[in-house]
């Protein structure tokens, strides 16, 4: 007798092929079959009417504190994500020494906006090598399964010291071969990769650029040997790509015979580079190498609001005046002082973030209710402001005062050149591209864009309203088994005999996200965005729910891949 049978389901089966009505079997956590007949069951969910698709895979997540202390991984659990993958962008916990656990905080602090108390708070630190970080990870509970990445930056201080993050410094041989001892180490005991940052966006908490930054094509090439002698592992770099970047990540794939994934990403001062790195990828891949290029369903849209991270008025005098107050207090404070509004958008200091809020208000759009992030560029707030004859900064002010001070402000950061998902559109349908710009876990009040997997169904598949949808069939692939082959996950991303019984019942017509607010939900009261969802009817991990009717069921099925 199976252990479940979903009955009469619209299958998604995550290969790409049509839909088709039928039923899917499940015993021991694993599929065990799918049609019609498949025989009697300890349980059955009636699916008539709703989806039945693969559970997202997400390889490009942060959480690699957060696992220590929610197992439930939200708020990607609330969108379907059966799998989550950590230690991207070069970042991360491990390998570690007691001395150096306030470097590693302050880096993770700065390049992925996790605040530091939170991190200093709830994360044990009760490791020091990556196989011994695998152990905790293994040991603890899990909704869902989990894969970790040996980060390059902390790969590097542990190895070189206060060195490691001078990029004056270059590593000696000996130096470079311990690096690659213990990458082939971590690969041995289970870790799924090796990723790197190569990117000046990406700044410690102090303002000084990622250790990996400047890592040469000999220290490059001493890992990639290291991962060639495990013989096992994928590369993940986020990278600037200017000269030579692209040639530098090549020769590690290469020399190492790993796969390569690559963020990919349309930047607004360069608005074209992702052609020439998409081209460069696909140059790659018709020679014979494994490359995919991670990029995102909506634009990287940074959230602002009068409790976020950052704000207009983030650097203002008058606001630097409240920052001892309550939210509550300091909400009062602004709706009651005509005179502290008016200084506020009237008399903005002459310093760097203003200069840059100018420049941002333009792709800067009030979150009203249902906010579909595909905004209209005559719907910004400098529009706004030009019809009601004010100025912008105060309908941005008048915006996050809205709904008792959760009002929010969406700023199209990256994504969003044109004013339009076009260039989404092109990056979804490349067959060299996977899903990969979530962050879950990471930039907690900046950004939250662990939603994906909804927009993506929701958006591309149903409601776009400024372009051509994408067909569901494809999008459910590009998420699922597209995702799990592009990390070398054989045995998830379909819905097929034998495959990981990681399944979402959906209910499709209803399927939406919720609007983004404010949780303080994070260790030492920290907090941040959090965007949940609604459809989500049945989430199964290895056969058992985790998810039911949007709601946590409790369930800790989840594992450690290695």
């Amino acid at each position: 007798m199976n252990d479940l049978l979903i009955k009469n389901g619209t299958v998604v089966d995550g290969s790409g092929e049509d839909r088709f009505i039928g039923d899917v079997s499940i015993k021991d956590g694993v599929i065990t079959g799918v049609g019609s007949n498949l025989g009697q069951a300890s349980r059955i969910i009636d699916a008539d009417g709703l989806l039945v698709t693969p559970g997202f895979v997400d390889v490009h997540t942060h959480y690699d504190g957060q696992v220590t202390w929610d197992p439930y991984l939200t708020p990607s659990t609330f969108h379907g994500v059966t799998t989550a993958i950590f230690g991207n962008c070069g970042v991360g916990f491990a390998p570690v020494r007691k001395n150096d656990i306030s470097y590693l905080i302050n880096l993770m602090e700065g390049v992925e906006d996790i605040p530091g108390a939170v991190l200093s708070e709830g994360v044990k630190f009760n490791w020091e090598s990556f196989p011994e970080y695998l152990d905790v990870l293994n040991s603890s509970p899990k909704a869902i399964d989990i894969g970790a990445q040996v980060p390059h930056g902390p790969l590097r201080f542990y190895v070189m010291g206060e060195k490691g993050a001078d990029h004056t410094a270059i590593p000696t041989d000996a130096q470079i071969t311990s690096m690659g001892v213990l990458l082939e180490e971590a690969l041995n005991a289970g870790a799924l990769g090796f990723t790197t940052s190569r990117t000046t966006k990406h700044l410690s908490r102090d303002g000084k650029n990622t250790p990996s930054l400047s890592a040469g094509s000999i220290e490059m090439r001493g890992l990639a040997e290291a991962m060639k002698r495990a013989g096992k592992g994928i590369i993940e770099v986020n990278s600037d790509f200017g000269p030579g970047e692209f040639e530098i990540m090549r020769m590690v794939s290469e020399v190492s015979g790993r796969p390569l994934s690559i963020l990919l990403l349309q930047t607004n001062n360069s608005p074209d580079l992702w052609r020439q790195t998409r081209d460069q990828i696909h140059l790659a891949r018709s020679q014979g190498l494994n490359v995919n290029g991670q990029v995102g369903c909506r634009p990287i849209v940074i959230i602002m609001g009068l409790e976020t991270t950052i704000n207009p008025f983030s650097t203002h005098p008058r606001w630097i005046e409240m920052s001892a107050l309550s939210s509550d207090e300091r909400l009062a404070k602004i709706k009651y002082d005509a005179n502290l509004r008016h200084d506020l958008v009237h008399k903005m200091p002459d310093d760097e973030h203003t200069r840059r809020v100018k420049e941002w208000l333009p792709k800067t759009f009030l979150m009203h209710k249902g906010f579909d992030y595909e905004p209209s560029p005559v719907d910004n707030i400098c529009d706004i402001a030009a019809k009601k004859g004010v100025e912008p900064l105060e309908v941005a002010l008048e915006g996050m005062l809205n709904n008792n001070g959760k009002g929010l402000l969406a700023h199209t950061f990256e994504n969003y050149f044109d004013g339009d998902l076009e260039v989404i559109r092109d990056m979804l349908l490349d067959e060299g591209t996977i899903m990969g710009l979530g962050d879950g876990g990471a930039h907690v009040c900046t950004v939250c864009d662990e939603g994906a997997p909804t927009y993506l169904l929701s958006h591309w598949g149903r409601d776009r309203k400024r372009g051509p949808t994408i067909p569901l069939e494809f999008l459910i692939k590009k998420h699922t088994l597209d995702s799990a082959k592009g990390y070398g996950l054989s045995d998830r991303g379909l819905i097929k005999a034998g495959y990981k019984a990681d399944i979402n019942v959906i209910d499709y017509e209803e399927l939406a996200l919720l609007d983004a607010e404010i949780a303080y939900d994070l260790p030492a009261g920290g907090k941040r965005l959090i965007q949940k969802a609604k459809g989500y009817k049945h989430t199964l991990v290895s056969g058992i729910e985790i998810i039911q009717q949007d709601e946590q069921t409790g369930n800790l099925p989840g594992r450690l891949l290695k």
